[in-house]
């Protein structure tokens, strides 16, 4: 037994040695999934010190990276940025819209290095909490339905809505792409046929929220994500506005996605003092109850 430990143990000392896969790494960059890393490689679009590299590569901090000819600095690597941004209505979550609308990537701060990566999307007409990250792993850990993470949405429906309709809703309603449910709706307040309901879904299906409901019937007059997992929208956070999340927050989000966490970037004072103005001076949203900031 204390052979096959030893054995181990020398065979990951050895892999570290070496290096880690070049297409973890520049994922981790945020240059791209690891597959579309995995084509770049195959296109022969990515150097090692001066050679075409090669799907089983790996690669070390000291080495020279070069996509398409241009230099890939790795120290980059070593750090995560995490963005929580307030998407307003009206926003496409795609870098490049064909019809000219705006895209949520507008807004972001430019990178030096690597590029922002959406977690997950929201509808045109939905607003609320959108995260970003230079973590490719992170963003697609995120985003995986096996971590079945909570997304909390804050919904205004027109119609009558009963306890045996709200109960459906919790139980399971089949949709054209196989069964849905909320895990949890509570009361958000309204009366007539404009309600106001907190609803939680662990996946992302595309418009699941707006099916689940349509599916019984009722129309979807608003429709704004509230909380994904454990950050929650601050009260003071405009619309079109981000925050950079600190090492605390950065840590629970790490937590939530169960990978090991990493150490955030640095933010420069001048653009830190310009993000608590941004805070300071937002007023608190009008209605709804109060929430839990991240």
């Amino acid at each position: 037994m204390k052979k096959t430990q030893k054995s181990n143990s020398r065979l990951e000392s050895s892999a570290e040695d070496k290096g880690e896969k070049l297409q973890k790494v520049l994922a981790r960059l945020g240059l791209g999934s690891r597959r579309e890393i995995e084509r770049w490689i195959e296109e022969g679009r990515l150097m090692i010190d001066g050679k075409l590299a090669g799907l089983g590569d790996r690669v070390r901090g000291t080495q020279a990276i070069r996509l398409d000819g241009k230099p890939v600095p790795l120290d980059a690597a070593s750090h995560v940025r995490v963005l929580l941004y307030h998407k307003p209505l009206r926003e496409v979550c795609s870098r490049h819209d064909p019809e000219g609308r705006k895209t949520v990537f507008e807004r972001l701060p430019r990178l030096k290095n690597g590029r922002w990566i959406s977690v997950g999307r929201l509808d045109f007409n939905t607003s609320g909490v959108l995260l970003f990250t230079t973590d490719g792993d992170l963003a697609h850990a995120l985003m995986h339905p096996s971590t079945a993470i909570e997304r909390e949405y804050l919904v205004r429906v027109m119609g009558r809505v009963d306890e045996a309709l709200l109960e459906r809703l919790k139980e399971g309603v089949h949709l054209d792409d196989g069964l849905a449910r909320f895990s949890d709706i509570q009361d958000g307040g309204g009366d007539g046929i404009n309600q106001f309901f907190y609803v939680v879904l662990t996946e992302g299906r595309n418009r699941e929220v707006r099916r689940l409901w349509e599916s019984q019937g009722l129309t979807v007059s608003r429709l704004k994500r509230v909380r994904y997992g454990e950050v929650f929208m601050p009260s003071k956070l405009k619309q079109g506005k981000w925050l950079e999340l600190p090492q605390k927050d950065v840590d629970v989000i790490y937590q939530m996605a169960g990978l090991a966490a990493r150490e955030v970037a640095s933010v420069s004072q001048r653009e830190q003092v310009r993000l608590e103005r941004l805070v300071s001076k937002n007023p608190r949203p009008r209605g709804g109850r109060n929430r839990r900031s991240s």
